[in-house]
């Protein structure tokens, strides 16, 4: 299984900003274990991380 790179929160694709809290949040719909995974073990890696970077694509086909 390939090892997928850790990404932060705030280059993910559904870590959106939500005018109603007015704060960013993540958009994925992820239960209550996961969650909490996610923010206490350092190491785990979030199965949903989707690189929000529009340009990416671009700069590997240069």
């Amino acid at each position: 299984m390939k090892r997928r790179e850790r990404g932060s929160c705030e280059s993910c694709t559904y870590y959106i900003y939500d005018e109603d809290c007015g704060a960013y949040i993540c958009d994925m719909d992820m239960d209550e274990d996961e969650y909490i995974r996610l923010v206490s073990d350092s190491n785990y890696q979030c199965p949903y991380y989707r690189n929000g970077d529009e340009y990416a694509v671009v700069r590997h086909q240069m």
